[in-house]
This record gives C-alpha cells, structure tokens and sequence, in this order.
C-alpha cells in the first residue's frame, strides 16, 4: 500500500478530475459538522460486484452464490489492515445497495411496476482512493495494489497506479456544462393528492387492524431529462441547496445517483456499530421566531415522538441479532436537528458486533433501515409493495463503502435522485402512525421534494449558488 499526502485539495473539484477515468463514486459532505467529517472520491474500479434480477455478478459474469457469501468472498480476497490516522475507508467496495434488495433477505412480494429498472446493487470495488479529512484539512490518496495478491507485484501496482491517479489530479476538471431547468410543471407523481391521501387512511386502517404500528408511505415523481442533461452539474446545485452530511453522487453509466441525505444508516468502525434513525419532520421557515417555534413543536409532537421510540426499538432488535448481548444502547433518543428545508428528531442506536461477524452480517441483519420500512418490519413492507406498486429503486436503499479492513459508512438514500433511462426520478415519503393526518402527511413528502425540485430547477448555469 503506497499513500501520498495532498494538501489544498478541494473534494469536489478533485472528483470531477477523476470521472473521465470511469464508474466515479463520490461521497461527500456538505454539511459542517462531526457526522460529515470525511469525503471520498474514487474510479477506475478493478472490479464490479452488481445483482440484477436476484442473481449476483462480478464483471459482468453470473455467480453461483447468493449475495451474503458473494460479497463476503470478494471483500475476503482482499483483506487489509487498515492504517491509522487516516479516513476509515482505504478501498473496498463503495457504491448503491437499492431498497429491492430486501429481498435478498426476505420472502416479499415483488412490485407490480417498475422492477429491474435499476440493478438491486451496484458495488465497484477500488483499489485507489481520495480520502479526505475535511477537519484537518487534508487528502490523501491511498493506493493499495489489488488485486495483485503478490507483495512485489502488489507494491508495484501500488505505485503505478498512485501515479496515475496523481497525473489525473493534474489536468484540467472537464467543463461543467449548464443545464436546462427542469419546471416544477414537468413533475409527474405516481399518485395524485386525493388518491395519495387515500393510501395514508388504507394503512391508518392496516394500523387499526393490527397489521402494523407504523409504516413509511412514499411517493414518486418523474419528469423527462434535456438531451445532453449534466448529471454532475445537477449534483453541485443540489449539494448548494440542500446540504447533508451524508451526500453522494455515483456516475456508472446508464444509472446516475445523486444523493443530499442526512440520515447515516449503518456505521461500522472497528466493531463498533452506529445507526441514526430519523423519524419526526417539520418544514423550516425564513422568519427565525417562526423557524424556532416549528422546531420546538416538533421536539414535543406526541405522533412524531412516538414514531420514532418505534423505530428505536426496531433498530435495537436487528442489531441484537448480530451485536453482543448487553451491547446495544441508545445514548440519544428523540435528538432534534436542522437542515436546510426541514427539522428533524434523529436518534442514536449502538451496539458492538459479535465476534465472528461482520460487515455482510451486518446489512444481511437490517437491511432496509427500520425508518424509511416500518414496524414490525417484514410486514410493513409487505403493505408499502402494495400501495406504492412501483419498485424503489435506489431511494430508502444505502449508498456508502464497506471497505476491505471491514469498516463501514452507509447512508439511507432519501433526498436521493435517480438518473435513468432519460428521467429523473425523485421520492418522498413519511412514516404514517394511527395519529397521522392525510394531508398533513401529503404534505412532508412535498415539502421533501420541493427542496430537490428547487435542485433541477436552479441548474441553468450548472454552478453551485
């Protein structure tokens, strides 16, 4: 493993240098703060695990194993140590894990429109990463020499590629292009409002029947792209209005990501285990005294509480199943925190992982996140496949890295776009309680979009603002 220390290297501008080399995995913070401490930049991958269909693939070539002993043989192939005081991810595999993967997991229902759009997972695996330490400030590229497996031959990949790398950070970033803006008009939900409001009183009933306690309903929106749409220039408008601590943009061809998501899903750091579940959201306001007295109402909303002490205790059985008895607590519950467009109430679940077990284990065990699902889990979903009918794609899925040390950062990806196909697809939802009120309900999922729309709507010039 070879590292070089760069300093005066802004991350944004690094990443747009590395996207001619291919398959670019950015993940970014945007946000100042703890919880978006690092950024990563990588491409050029050696290898690409992918499922589609249910079946798992590397390179492109169908594996015989399902995903957890797929995954969990190719990160196996490449185990390092990782070194300290740098970025926790030093390679490995970084890239999207879509909400249909559940049922890689679980028997469900499949959805009545929409699956196979996008792959269940996307995972490039890097042997090359910009990390950054954005509070020192500092990058540093770390070359590892995969997949050579010999020392000599490893080294010296090492530092061949170091170079490579180091040279592409020398020319010039490509020219970001300028977008034509996207109306608020050209927006097409799944769902209009009558009809959305319609599904929020069908699952109050599945809650009043005893089905679940709760369920998190979403709706979708399209519109079609401009020819010659910038995927890159949409992203930097979008992390300029909508900053978030766990942002990403994934260029892999055909499907584009563009993530502004708050929400951290699953950490992993040396055993360690962290998840941030929010449940709880009110819009924010430019009049300060009215931005304050949201936030305060929020912080002691009863439903809002509630919904999120459910997520809570869902999140400390999954990780119970594979943390060590005793281990899982919960050092904050109900915390309120601002973003750009919205308050919310984030809690803290943590637990310390059981010998024997790891990253793979980990996803296998909670995989989807407990707050964009439900409670009881399995059969919320079962009820979301069918009122939503379309497949999620990459929205309420992960994006992050698993690394090869075993560490692990993933995101829940709302406030997530979908590039694709010649559209771009953008979700909103919410958790919906017995005390949920329809309208109210249609409204956070647009108060959601909007922020995003206001995204595609601004990039005219392709400049963040």
């Amino acid at each position: 493993m070879q590292i070089r220390v760069l300093d005066g290297l802004d991350p944004v501008d690094a990443a747009a240098r590395l996207a001619p080399l291919g398959h670019l995995t950015f993940l970014d913070s945007a946000r100042d703060g703890g919880l978006g401490r690092y950024a990563y930049a990588a491409a050029d991958p050696f290898g690409i695990f992918s499922v589609r269909g249910g079946r798992c693939f590397w390179d492109g070539e169908r594996l015989d194993e399902p995903f957890v002993p797929a995954l969990k043989a190719r990160l196996a192939a490449f185990r390092q140590e990782r070194l300290a005081d740098l970025p926790p991810f030093q390679g490995g595999a970084a890239g999207f894990l879509a909400y249909d993967l559940a049922r890689a997991f679980e028997r469900l229902p499949p959805p009545a429109a929409g699956a196979g759009a996008v792959p269940e997972a996307v995972l490039p695996f890097y042997d090359v990463v910009l990390a950054f330490d954005l509070a020192a400030p500092r990058a540093f590229l770390v070359s590892t020499g995969w997949p050579e497996t010999d020392p000599a031959l490893r080294e010296r990949r090492a530092g061949q590629r170091a170079e490579t790398f180091l040279d592409r950070l020398r020319q010039p970033a490509p020219p970001t292009r300028g977008n034509p803006a996207i109306a608020s008009d050209a927006w097409v939900a799944d769902f209009p409002r009558d009809d959305y409001l319609a599904l929020v009183r069908r699952t109050i009933d599945y809650i009043l029947a005893g089905d679940i306690f709760q369920a998190c309903l979403a709706q979708r929106f399209e519109a079609p792209l401009p020819p010659g749409f910038d995927g890159w220039a949409f992203y930097r408008r979008l992390r300029s209005v909508n900053a978030a601590p766990f942002g990403a943009w994934l260029d892999y061809g055909e499907v584009k990501v563009a993530s502004s998501s708050p929400e951290r899903f699953l950490r992993l750091d040396r055993g360690h285990v962290e998840t941030r579940p929010i449940k709880g959201t009110a819009p924010r306001s430019a009049d300060p005294q009215e931005d304050a007295a949201l936030a305060a109402a929020l912080a002691v909303s009863e439903k809002d509480r509630a919904e999120n002490l459910m997520i809570v205790d869902l999140l400390r059985n999954d990780l119970s199943r594979v943390c060590r008895p005793g281990s899982v607590l919960e050092p904050a519950l109900c915390a309120l925190e601002s973003y750009a467009n919205v308050h919310h109430l984030v809690s803290t679940v943590t637990g310390e992982l059981e010998a024997g077990r790891d990253a793979v284990d980990l996803i296998a065990a909670t995989f989807p996140g407990g707050s964009i699902s439900g409670a009881p889990k399995i059969r919320a979903m079962e009820i979301i496949a069918e009122l939503e009918r379309n497949a999620r794609g990459v929205f309420c899925g992960a994006i992050g890295f698993i690394g090869f040390s075993g560490d692990m950062d993933l995101n829940i990806a709302i406030r997530t776009v979908t590039l694709a196909g010649g559209k771009a697809v953008v979700q909103a939802g919410g958790g919906i309680t017995m005390l949920s009120d329809p309208p109210a309900e249609h409204e956070e999922t647009m108060v959601k979009a909007r922020r995003i729309f206001e995204a595609f709507a601004g990039s005219a010039t392709g400049e963040a603002a």
